[in-house]
């Protein structure tokens, strides 16, 4: 699987990071303003387990755009020395989007969301409500295409394991039933027939 690098504008959006990126393929680079002196403990405790797959950086100076620009630095050099990954970029400002569409015109796999769990591969936690869940697991199957799990039993450990933790048989295959009944597959035999396109 393709690595994900996760790069955070600290300075406005503090999501929580640890079991969201705990995952080996993601690759996390937080950017600290120059006068940001408090950082949630999550924080700390996702750079003691992620080691060198995660870095904080503190912006030494402050100036108009200052973390911005660093931003655009480190994704720039990064997308040179990785040009098969993937590229997240969490901030609420929308100024990195010209960016963002210049490097997807360059064939880079880059975007910007304004928190962590709107990246399409972070696992969503269990307790969100069935709508929210629902998405998430119609995000996955779309996304899939032909790749879709093609028998019961994959699809139900597949929606379980797009939750952290992991959701158990019953809340899954409640889900998948829910889905069923909407018309979004069909089953015949143990095989799933998908009425998605793909």
């Amino acid at each position: 699987m393709k690595t994900n690098h996760v790069l955070i504008d600290y300075e406005n959006v503090q999501p929580e990071v640890t079991e969201a990126l705990a995952q080996p393929i993601f690759k996390v680079w937080v950017f600290v303003g120059a006068q940001q002196h408090k950082v949630k403990y999550d924080l700390i405790e996702l750079l003691q387990t992620k080691r060198d797959d995660a870095q904080c950086i503190k912006i030494a100076a402050t100036a108009r755009n200052a973390l911005d620009f660093h931003m655009a630095y480190y994704v720039g050099q990064l997308a040179t020395e990785h040009p098969d990954s993937y590229f997240h970029l969490i901030a609420k400002d929308s100024g990195m989007d010209p960016l963002v569409a210049h490097l997807q015109g360059r064939g880079l796999n880059v975007a910007r969301w304004e928190d962590v769990f709107d990246i399409p591969i972070v696992k969503r936690r269990p307790d969100a409500p069935d709508d929210d869940r629902l998405s998430i697991i119609m995000e996955y199957l779309i996304r899939r295409g032909a790749q879709r799990p093609a028998t019961t039993k994959t699809l139900l450990g597949s929606v379980a394991s797009l939750f952290n933790p992991k959701l158990v048989d019953e809340d899954a295959a409640a889900l998948i039933d829910q889905l069923r009944l909407n018309g979004v597959f069909d089953v015949v035999g143990t095989k799933v027939r998908y009425g998605l396109p793909d």
